[in-house]
């Protein structure tokens, strides 16, 4: 059976033509419109997501030969997170390939971070299923390319440096809360806080609280900086 045309063109748009298109079509396919007959993508995206860390820690050791574990894992987390996924499968176009049930199309299934993310890991392993390691890895390192490239050497995730920042100076972990929440379901808009023990605190919105958390941690990591306080 061969592949609809907006399926070839987003062939054409990752680079890759697929033998085994019905694994294409098992990529792109969500739970949520899965049937006896169709299978989803849960299986995929298992795969895709092992795949995708392999040729990112061969893609790391490669480029900085001299790099320690601890250099080298926060570059990894900041290329391999479910945000990067979905970022890459933004500019390639899958939320116009994924197939979704009514509900998810209703709630802006083609726009969620998740969805892309795990799309995206679930068309790598279909890649893989269908031309080997070789290809997978082609189609990361030509999708991630720029990314792989620019990843800060010390890279760390905001949290992960302010919770660094307090402990070195003998502080408690800080605290994140939710302190409001709107717009609709299918698009909801965090505010959440981060606080230090002493007091110091900093907000920050984003569509999901991870973001927010991050973004939050963020803006207070900037104020510590400015003030340089002890």
């Amino acid at each position: 059976m061969t592949l609809s045309a907006d399926l070839r063109a987003f062939e054409g748009r990752i680079g890759h033509r697929f033998t085994r298109p019905e694994l294409l079509r098992q990529a792109v396919t969500h739970g949520s419109v899965a049937t006896p007959g169709r299978t989803d993508n849960q299986r995929l995206e298992f795969l895709g997501d092992r795949v995708l860390g392999l040729v990112m820690a061969e893609a790391l050791l490669a480029a900085d030969p001299e790099a320690t574990e601890g250099q080298l894992a926060p570059r990894f987390n900041a290329l391999v997170r479910k945000e990067t996924c979905a970022e890459v499968a933004r500019e390639v176009g899958l939320g116009d390939v994924l197939k979704l049930g009514r509900s998810e199309m209703i709630s802006g299934g083609r726009r969620k971070m998740a969805l892309l993310g795990d799309g995206m890991e679930a068309v790598i392993a279909a890649v893989y299923l269908d031309a080997g390691h070789a290809a997978a890895r082609d189609l990361v390192l030509r999708l991630w390319g720029a990314r792989i490239g620019r990843v800060e050497a010390d890279a760390r995730d905001a949290k992960t440096a302010l919770q660094e920042w307090a402990q070195a100076r003998r502080m408690p972990p800080p605290a994140y809360a939710e302190v409001a929440r709107e717009g609709p379901d299918h698009a909801p808009r965090f505010t959440i806080e981060a606080r230090l023990a002493d007091g110091r605190a900093a907000r920050a919105e984003a569509g999901s609280k991870r973001q927010a958390e991050q973004a939050a941690a963020q803006a207070l990591l900037a104020e510590l900086e400015e003030t340089r306080q002890p």
